[in-house]
């Protein structure tokens, strides 16, 4: 008798968890890197207190804010201002004065999460004398996130990391001028969000951006499996001008994906592309 049980009872659970999720929520978790969805589901459900995968199902198609605790567990929460400051520098030194040529720039920060890389772009353009000349968009899939970047709101105990990674990525003031402190948080000054439109987006399911000159999804595919990120790298080509810019984060690679051939490597060790093909 031939056994055709090719997956094991807890991946079939995760399954169809993740198809609920889709089906209830248009939220689509299907081609995320199993390991790290595996791991954020047994948590939540260590943390809920439930007894297996399928109570868990069932409590989440009956109760939306169970849902949105689970959303938060998925979606990728760990960024800080100027992170990786030598990528910051290569951004300075090596793109701007190809970004300077241009009469008008788009930027999208895909999986911005709560804001804080987007508006240390906002920073160095400014710096640069190109943010009044620029539109940055920042998306992500997680409305909770993107309200707390909208608000430009952090932790005053950030700062001092937050400070060092300015200085180290050439920062040419005092980095407290970009910030008003308030009790125990910091607010990020109006004049850089003048030009910043923050917005829900899914790279699993949703359409591209187009016409971008300057694409930053750093440390998000890692989180993806080969199918979404092969799906992504797509979406990024799609919406990105000839000659236009993508950022990866240190881990990442386009190497095999069906997209690089339209690419050239401009600062391989910061994992920055660039377009050669329309």
């Amino acid at each position: 008798m031939i056994q055709l049980g090719y997956m094991g009872h807890e991946e079939i659970e995760v399954r169809l968890l993740l198809e609920a999720i889709y089906l209830k929520y248009g939220y689509d978790f299907r081609n995320y890197a199993k390991a790290s969805i595996k791991r954020r589901i047994n948590q939540r459900m260590v943390l809920s207190k439930l007894d297996n995968i399928s109570a868990m199902q069932h409590h989440l198609l009956s109760n939306r804010a169970f849902f949105e605790l689970l959303l938060h567990d998925f979606s990728i929460q760990v960024t800080e201002m100027f992170r990786d400051p030598s990528f910051y520098l290569a951004i300075r030194k090596q793109v701007v004065p190809v970004l300077r040529t241009y009469p008008y720039i788009k930027i999208w920060h895909a999986g911005c999460a709560s804001g804080e890389e987007v508006y240390s772009m906002a920073i160095l353009l400014k710096e640069e004398g190109l943010l009044d000349k620029t539109l940055i968009y920042g998306t992500d899939i997680n409305e909770v996130v993107l309200k707390k970047a909208k608000d430009g709101i952090y932790p005053v105990d950030k700062i001092k990391e937050f400070t060092q990674n300015y200085h180290k990525a050439g920062g040419t003031k005092s980095f407290s001028d970009y910030y008003t402190a308030k009790y125990n948080a910091v607010i990020m000054n109006k004049e850089l969000k003048k030009n910043i439109i923050f917005a829900q987006h899914n790279l699993a399911t949703d359409n591209d951006f187009g016409e971008m000159n300057l694409i930053m999804c750093r440390n998000v595919l890692i989180y993806f499996d080969d199918s979404l990120e092969n799906r992504v790298f797509g979406l990024f080509n799609n919406s990105l001008v000839r000659q236009g810019f993508l950022c990866l984060g240190s881990k990442e690679s386009m190497t095999y994906s069906d997209s690089y051939k339209n690419f050239e490597e401009f600062v391989p060790k910061e994992k920055i592309y660039r377009k050669i093909i329309i």
